[in-house]
């Protein structure tokens, strides 16, 4: 590959050969088992080549194609075993790396962008991409005072082909659903399409990423590289040395998973809560396990570190406290009280009459992370919620199908979703209720009230017959002064 492909017709081509090849493989897979050869043989065949297939075309593109490819690989826990296992590591791959850029074609945004001097600003360029994502790749370097830096290079005519990509995508997207069963994938096409300008805006991804450096500079737990420099199409912040998510997924001892599951966790709750932001993008490419001094633990060292803030919800009062209302209610068996709530947040239509205790049934499986001290999030579970909300003919189904999600909630929602697939993906022992406590408004039950709980239980039917007979006493008077 020489450069990012640009022109819409050749892209448009490579998108239009993935369904296609689907069908051919598809065809390939009947002949062979006409020919005799094991049903089950020929299909894990065909996923593999389909696995294949689908890194070969979005990697290549990167754009708007690549960022699918992201977005869809945080699902994968939820698929079963016997159609996930020929897709984890493709989708895997696209985490973390694609096909990079030639150098001249680095050393000629560089100088566009930087000026003709460029190489002045650096002690050190490595041309080879230490990680190559959708919209541009990283190159290691050394900073002319010293530092060591990440460059972030956008691709040449990103922004066309991301918008070109998805359009075309939507177009395929009955035909890529089933490459992830269960997730819609329109939807997730029409908000990855509306986050495009976001994306491409370095100045603004460079202002959140301040944000979270500055907030989280004393943190001893989360680490959000500064901002060095930024300019049009070029970003340099401090590097963060540390273990990938992804490998710590593929290969992490349980004490890593878990600790960097907690730590995600956290993240994801307290950003929204102490920035007004939250990150937007939370596949295991864009996080960093630093075992720093510690690499043998204990694990309570080990910090996570945090990347790629182009992509941010903006939420200046942190997470919407119905969220947290809801949930809280909803363990505690509140039916009526989340199906009111619920109601008057949009979730459920004014057309639409469901009942509150089918509501509550359909909600609680998905909330067991909160009803434990510590839960054990994997594929296993999450499987399980997938095929339970999955079942056409299930009532489940249809109540899920009457649910509406309000545009407010959309992006929260796919975040929290994602999340949850990465926890899965990392097999971690999580205190999800400590987190939801700690950081999510609502949540935590108010004290003022478990204060007045108290009082009244202390005080009990003594105070309850006092009080009677306190307005008895009151009652007297009145009565008295009626007959006089």
């Amino acid at each position: 590959m020489t450069d990012l492909p640009r022109k819409a017709i050749t892209r448009t081509a490579k998108l239009a050969a993935l369904p296609l090849g689907f069908a051919g493989r598809a065809t390939w897979g009947l002949g062979k088992r006409i020919g005799g050869r094991p049903a089950e043989i020929v299909a894990r065949e065909v996923q593999q080549r389909t696995a294949e297939q689908m890194f070969k075309v979005l990697g290549e593109l990167k754009g708007g194609a690549m960022k699918l490819g992201q977005a869809m690989s945080v699902f994968e826990s939820a698929l079963p075993e016997e159609i996930a296992r020929p897709y984890r590591a493709a989708l895997t791959k696209l985490q973390e790396a694609a096909p990079p850029m030639p150098s001249r074609t680095v050393h000629t945004a560089l100088e566009e962008r930087l000026g003709p001097d460029w190489p002045e600003l650096f002690q050190e360029f490595d041309d080879k991409p230490a990680a190559a994502a959708s919209i541009g790749q990283v190159h290691r370097a050394v900073w002319h005072d010293g530092r060591t830096v990440a460059v972030k290079v956008q691709y040449p005519g990103a922004g066309e082909a991301l918008l070109s990509d998805l359009s075309q995508l939507s177009r395929f997207a009955r035909v890529l659903g089933p490459l992830v069963p269960g997730l819609d994938v329109k939807p997730l096409i029409a908000e990855l399409r509306e986050r495009v300008a976001e994306e491409l805006d370095y100045e603004l991804e460079a202002a959140s990423q301040r944000i979270h450096a500055e907030e989280y500079a004393q943190d001893t737990e989360i680490v959000v590289p500064e901002v060095v420099h930024q300019s049009d199409q070029i970003l340099v912040t401090e590097w963060l040395e540390g273990v990938p998510l992804s490998e710590v997924i593929a290969d992490g001892t349980q004490e890593e998973r878990d600790r960097a599951g907690q730590l995600l966790a956290r993240f994801l709750f307290s950003g929204a809560s102490r920035t007004g932001l939250l990150h937007a993008d939370p596949h295991p490419g864009n996080f960093r396990l630093l075992t720093g001094h510690a690499p043998d633990g204990p694990p309570e060292q080990w910090k996570l570190g945090v990347l790629d803030f182009g992509s941010v919800n903006r939420l200046p009062g942190g997470l919407p406290e119905p969220i947290g209302i809801a949930l809280r209610m909803a363990l505690e068996n509140d039916a009526a009280g989340v199906y009111d709530l619920m109601r008057g947040e949009g979730f459920v239509k004014p057309t639409i009459e469901l009942d509150p205790d089918d509501l509550l049934d359909f909600l609680l499986p998905m909330l067991e992370p909160a009803q434990v001290d510590a839960f054990v999030f994997d594929r296993q579970w999450l499987r399980s919620q997938a095929a339970r909300v999955a079942d056409r003919h299930s009532p489940v189904y249809e109540l899920g199908n009457q649910l509406n999600l309000p545009p407010a909630y959309l992006l929260i929602h796919r975040v929290t979703l994602s999340t949850i697939g990465v926890l899965c993906q990392l097999g971690a022992t999580v205190r999800m209720r400590d987190e939801l406590e700690a950081w999510v408004p609502g949540f935590a039950a108010d004290p003022e009230s478990e204060d007045r709980d108290e009082e009244d239980a202390q005080e009990g039917p003594a105070a309850d017959a006092g009080e009677e007979a306190s307005d008895g006493a009151e009652e007297e008077p009145e009565a008295a002064e009626t007959s006089a």
